[in-house]
């Protein structure tokens, strides 16, 4: 295995992390992940090796993801069902799960701008620049998104107008 190829495979947890919080599906985060790695590795060629690896394959699975909410608005999914069985299942009732569930939710109705911003900073970990790079729009953009989306957040999680309701 080359280099590039123990990089890419080592970026693939983060990856993960940020289609299913993108996407909000495991399934569908998956598959995410599989066309970004399928087009990294088909497109390896147009790598440039002084690059970073990391940015480039963030950005391919944010432009994947753009590729497939536009596919959606010209040709809708129909209910299968996994969706029938989601609704099925049970979930637990564990105080630290629904602060989970409180997140994801705000996190959904962040502008989608702030979102991303937010989960590539906050939850990759990535610099400004990093981020910058992988969305495409200077850093102040950058610093200035998530500002806005970590108050939002704050605002959305502790009790703001729009507050989401807490389960005790």
């Amino acid at each position: 295995m080359t280099t590039v190829e123990s990089q890419i495979e080592a970026e693939i947890p983060g990856l993960r992390r940020y289609a299913r919080a993108l996407s909000g599906d495991m399934a569908q985060a998956d598959d995410l992940v599989q066309d970004c790695l399928e087009r990294a590795l088909s497109r390896l060629a147009l790598w440039r090796r002084d690059g970073n690896v990391r940015a480039w394959l963030f950005t391919i699975l944010r432009n994947v993801w753009i590729d497939e909410l536009r596919r959606r608005k010209v040709r809708p999914e129909q209910n299968g069902m996994d969706e029938a069985m989601e609704g099925a299942a049970t979930a637990p009732n564990q105080h630290d799960r629904l602060v989970v569930r409180d997140l994801v939710t705000a996190l959904a109705l962040l502008a989608p701008e702030q979102r991303e911003t937010v989960l590539l900073v906050g939850l990759e970990g990535m610099s400004y620049a990093e981020a910058a790079g992988v969305t495409g729009v200077p850093v102040g953009t950058v610093m200035s998104r998530l500002k806005r989306g970590r108050d939002r957040l704050a605002l959305l999680m502790h009790g703001g107008e729009f507050a989401i309701r807490r389960v005790k």
